[in-house]
């Protein structure tokens, strides 16, 4: 196991989300890649976590992306911030699990990391309140890294 979360998590990933939505009965899919890079200079996050790929829902397909930073602390932990700046969850993989609380009034969101091997690891979101309420697995498994561009 790494000694810091961030040297897991660096580099690009294949991404496969499934979304149970308890409120519509409708099953999503959504299919991608992930890279997660160190950050430029002067910024005050280690790295950048940018998603992209598609969201399939029914027989609908949409292009579908998501941005994260990561600010490191001084534990080997990490904070996952929205892409504005706004703290998302902590995030500490060095045991091998992690299980983060989000409140999102009026909803709350349950994220639950597990590694399954230095190549893959997954995510469980459990997300209730009166707005949504669906269960996300989300699994992320590491693709050869690209060679330098000259």
């Amino acid at each position: 196991m790494p000694a810091e979360t961030l040297a897991l998590l660096l580099g690009r990933w294949a991404v496969t989300r499934e979304i149970d939505d308890h409120r519509t009965g409708e099953l999503a899919r959504f299919d991608g890649t992930a890279t997660i890079e160190e950050a430029r200079a002067g910024s005050d996050l280690v790295a950048t976590y940018d998603e992209v790929g598609e969201l399939i829902v029914a027989d609908r397909r949409t292009p579908a992306t998501r941005r994260l930073g990561y600010a490191a602390r001084g534990d080997g932990s990490l904070d996952v911030r929205f892409a504005d700046g706004r703290h998302f969850v902590d995030l500490d993989l060095r045991s091998g699990a992690w299980e983060a609380h989000h409140p999102c009034a009026p909803d709350s969101y349950l994220v639950e990391t597990r590694v399954l091997s230095p190549a893959s690891f997954e995510e469980r979101w459990t997300v209730r309140g009166p707005a949504k309420s669906y269960d996300a697995l989300t699994t992320y498994e590491r693709l050869p890294t690209l060679p330098a561009t000259k």
